[in-house]
Parts: C-alpha cells; structure tokens; sequence
C-alpha cells in the first residue's frame, strides 16, 4: 500500500468531505460549500491518498514566520494507526519550518494521540467557540 502525501488546493470539496466524515471527526461535512471554503481560505493543505482515494487529511492557517494552527488533522478510519496523522503533521512541520510552533484544538477523543506524535498539552489555550 503506497501512500501519497501532496501539498495542493486543487482537490474536490467532496474529497475532503468524505474524509472528515469516514474519520470521525466533527465538521460540517454535509455543507459541501463550507468545504470548498474551507480548502479555498486556508494556507497549507496537505493530502494523503491511495490510489484515486483521499484518505487523509491536514489544514492548517500561518504566517510561515512565528505560528501555524492545525485546523484540521483527519484520517478515514480504515487507515487510522498506519502513521498516516503522523506523517501529516511531520510535512506541515517542514513546510513551516523551525521559526513556528504548530498550536492545534483536539477533539475530545483524540486527546491522547497529540502527545504520542510530538505535541505538548497546554493549560493556557482559551477558545470562543463558533455558533454553527
């Protein structure tokens, strides 16, 4: 099974759609236009894909100069424990390089994992939470 990892926009809101949905994670999924918003206004887009299938996922918003905020970090559950997640996140670090840290909101039931791919939990993060 080879995994392809590519940094582009030029994907299918569908795609993404399909992901978020076969992983678990919340987000509107069913909103394809909010999809394509979301692809179209962030900064790094990275993709992972079998094949013709995208099966992973990771969005991220920065400045490429002091902080990057992973928006999104998702994996269809038939390819979650591969290192999938883990490889996202190595490639987003790459691409913004040394100068900025990667700050990220996790799910409730992905706590656990964060910690076990580099992250450091922090008791100083504070949130306004969106309306729909």
């Amino acid at each position: 099974m080879e995994v392809r990892y590519l940094e582009t926009k030029d994907i299918r809101a569908e795609d993404m759609a399909t992901v978020f949905r076969k992983s678990g994670i919340i987000r509107p999924y069913e909103d394809i236009d909010r999809m394509q918003r979301m692809i179209d206004n962030c900064d790094l887009l990275i993709t992972a894909w079998i094949g013709e299938q995208m099966i992973g996922v990771a969005r991220a918003l920065t400045d490429y100069s002091y902080c990057c905020y992973l928006s999104d970090l998702a994996v269809d559950a038939d390819y979650q424990k591969l290192g999938i997640g883990r490889k996202l996140v190595e490639i987003v670090r790459e691409k913004i390089g040394d100068e900025c840290s990667l700050v990220l909101i996790a799910a409730p039931n992905a706590v656990d994992y964060y910690p076990k791919i580099g992250f450091e939990k922090s008791d100083k993060a504070f949130l306004i939470k969106r309306k729909r």
